[in-house]
């Protein structure tokens, strides 16, 4: 008797940006997505690492040329220049591009609703900063690229949302949270990370929100170390996570994460792939926009923590699952239950009535309609919401 080892009836590429693989955040995510497509799809998975931003173009360019692959995915809106070069010249060649919009027909650009993610976190620093009597919050972010200002401009709008929550909740008047952030210019820069959190630390903040991919995780050590340097098992200070669960990276000190489910981006792109291959849709190409209302976004919860931990073990990290959702379970228990009562609560408003929601001037619905971003329309929200 003779057996066959089953082939696979498509092929994908999944090319990854400069932070790439081991970073816990938005290339491990991709992974996982991959991954998930290999598993369910039945696809044969390619991984590419760009060393630098140079390399965008040649692995996207050899992919394409070899005709092999159902869909190429470049993950990073870093690469949104390579994509549109190389689908002009292969536009036989199926792309999509994880967080930039590349208007060719066999593109498809697979964005998201950061905004709406981080105004969940930043409810949440919002009111646990105020619990706990700080004076300030932080954001510490990679490069300067539209797609972080939709982060800003949620967490900002959600910080000042809290803040109202907080005083109609407790009775008491609270003075504004002053706001820092700080654009570090770099998604694979740990010491930058760090020394932006340490800065941030000292200047009163308690809560400092990640959104600069690998950098970030100088964000989440500086803010362990603050804390464990205190004697603390728990923060005060907090780092909140970004793209995956990274609540167990420092378990007891993030307090929670802004999941921005890339993998689920990845997963339907190719899904979308081979529907169009097999005629099941007519067209490829366009936008997917991924928010609350489908799981493209979320905070984090201690159930899916698990599988999170996932992409540790993936990244060669040695954890203690038990130990570390017993320690996350712990810290979260500290914070009264109202607090996480109102996050829920104003994550189904954003879904169901965003316009009905409002921080200081602004509904959430105002946020969303500066959407996409650019340098001056986050003037404005900072300006408008007294950040800086």
């Amino acid at each position: 008797m003779t057996t066959t080892t089953p082939v696979h009836k498509y092929s994908i590429a999944v090319v990854y940006d400069i932070g790439g693989r081991g970073d816990l955040s938005f290339n491990d995510m991709a992974y996982l997505g991959a991954m998930r497509a290999k598993q369910e799809l039945g696809v044969d998975v390619t991984e590419v690492q760009s060393v630098t931003e140079q390399d965008y173009l040649p692995n996207l360019r050899t992919l394409a040329s070899s005709g092999k692959y159902v869909v190429i995915i470049a993950v990073g809106f870093l690469m949104a220049s390579a994509v549109d070069t190389v689908a002009k010249e292969y536009p036989n060649q199926l792309f999509a591009i994880i967080d930039a919009q590349v208007n060719e027909p066999n593109v498809l650009s697979v964005l998201f609703k950061e905004h709406e993610g981080s105004a969940l976190v930043g409810a949440l620093a919002g009111m646990v900063a105020h619990y706990y009597n700080c004076t300030a919050v932080g954001v510490v972010l990679g490069m300067e690229i539209p797609v972080l200002y939709k982060f800003e401009a949620g967490y900002y709008w959600g910080i000042r949302y809290g803040e109202q929550i907080y005083a109609q909740h407790t009775g008491q008047s609270v003075a504004p949270l002053k706001i820092f952030y700080t654009y570090t210019g770099s998604f694979n820069d740990v010491g930058k990370g760090r020394t932006a959190t340490e800065a941030q630390l000292a200047q009163g903040a308690c809560v400092v929100y990640n959104v600069a991919g690998a950098t970030g995780l100088g964000i989440i050590q500086a803010v362990q170390a603050a804390g464990q340097s205190a004697g603390k098992q728990f923060g005060p200070p907090f780092a909140i996570g970004v793209d995956s669960d990274q609540d167990w990276i420092a378990p007891g000190f993030v307090i929670a994460s802004m999941e921005k489910r890339v993998d689920v981006g990845v997963f339907e792109a190719v899904k979308r792939a081979i529907d169009y291959k097999e005629g099941r849709v007519a067209q490829f190409g366009g936008v997917l926009e991924l928010g609350l209302s489908v799981g493209g976004v979320n905070i984090s919860s201690v159930d899916d923590l698990q599988t999170f931990l996932q992409i540790a073990a993936q990244a060669g990290k040695q954890v203690n699952a038990t130990e570390i959702i017993q320690k996350v379970q712990a810290m979260r228990s500290q914070i009264p239950s109202w607090i996480w009562d109102a996050v829920g609560n104003l994550r189904s408003q954003l879904i169901n009535n965003p316009s009905g929601v409002k921080a200081g001037n602004l509904t959430f619905a105002d946020i969303e309609n500066m959407v996409p971003f650019d340098a001056s329309k986050i003037a404005q929200v900072r300006q408008a919401l007294n950040v800086g």
